[in-house]
């Protein structure tokens, strides 16, 4: 590289001050000293970048295509510069994370201990909401969301996908068997979710076109929390999520039904937040030991 970031800064300093002496004083250099790099510049690049005259500076056609590079260089060197000095410091300051009531209960909660361990000056707040909170306006800097992202202004981070299943407890499936088809679902107790519609089509190969099942739920609620402390009681059958219900089923609470028929449907899980300077440290660091602890 023949140029140094120091004739970068000459060059872009003496055109936005509109003379050298103005460049030097903005600077902190002599004027002489100034003249000097941009001179060693031009020398260095054999090509004349600025037209000098009594009353004004003036950029050649090289000087204008030069000098946009050069802004971009510089603006990549500060850019890193901070973000190194942003991993100095430790991150601080309040950071709140909004995120549905499962996921918060399962996948967030039980690992707080070991991120406020690690970053002890950052005081979190944690919120639950079952439907999609605006970030701005409930003053959420992280918010972790469940299904197909809308198109917005907001930047998403993907944390992976979670496996839908159909599950009944050992209970339920003692007093009213298990059902082995589409048809003798229907006939049993369905436990599906008040809103929004689309979480009461099962992931069920209906035909050969059709992959999904609408149910009609004997009880619904709000939450999937709630779905699967009924399903836990003996109440009905649900379709649910793993992140929520692997160890469930693990440890025999739940059994997963019709596996045969079921698609293989995953909900997307990803972590949205607005882009700031100020929240930068401490939103990385969350998403960072989040995504390494979430295992989808």
């Amino acid at each position: 590289m023949k140029t140094s970031t120091d004739e970068l800064l000459v060059l872009v300093a003496v055109i936005d001050s509109g003379s050298i002496t103005a460049a030097a004083e903005k600077l902190g250099q002599t004027v002489s000293g100034v003249s000097r790099a941009l001179t060693r510049l031009e020398k260095k690049l054999d090509t004349a970048l600025v037209r000098r005259t009594t009353r004004r500076l003036q950029l050649t056609d090289e000087g204008e295509a030069f000098l946009q590079r050069a802004r971009a260089i510089i603006e990549a060197v500060e850019e890193a510069e901070e973000s190194v000095a942003r991993g100095r410091q430790r991150p601080s300051g309040r950071l709140r994370v909004d995120a549905a009531s499962p996921f918060m209960l399962h996948c967030v909660a039980p690992h707080m201990k070991a991120f406020s361990a690690l970053y002890p000056e950052i005081r979190l707040e944690l919120t639950s909401n079952e439907r999609t909170v605006d970030l701005l306006e409930q003053k959420v800097d992280i918010a972790i969301r469940i299904g197909t992202l809308p198109d917005s202004t907001l930047h998403a981070r993907a944390l992976g996908s979670s496996k839908l299943r159909l599950l009944a407890s050992p209970a339920y499936l003692a007093e009213y068997g298990e059902p082995r088809s589409v048809d003798a679902l229907r006939e049993h107790r369905l436990i599906g979710f008040t809103a929004p519609e689309h979480l009461n089509r099962w992931p069920l190969r209906v035909g050969r076109k059709e992959e999904s099942l609408k149910i009609e739920p004997s009880i619904t609620a709000s939450s999937g929390e709630t779905l699967r402390q009924l399903v836990l009681s003996g109440w009905g059958i649900a379709c649910l999520a793993d992140f929520m219900t692997v160890a469930d089923v693990r440890d025999g609470r739940l059994v997963p039904i019709l596996g045969n028929l079921l698609a293989d449907q995953r909900q997307p899980v990803a972590a949205v937040y607005y882009q700031s300077a100020t929240l930068a440290g401490r939103v990385q660091c969350f998403l960072d030991f989040i995504a390494a602890r979430v295992r989808l």
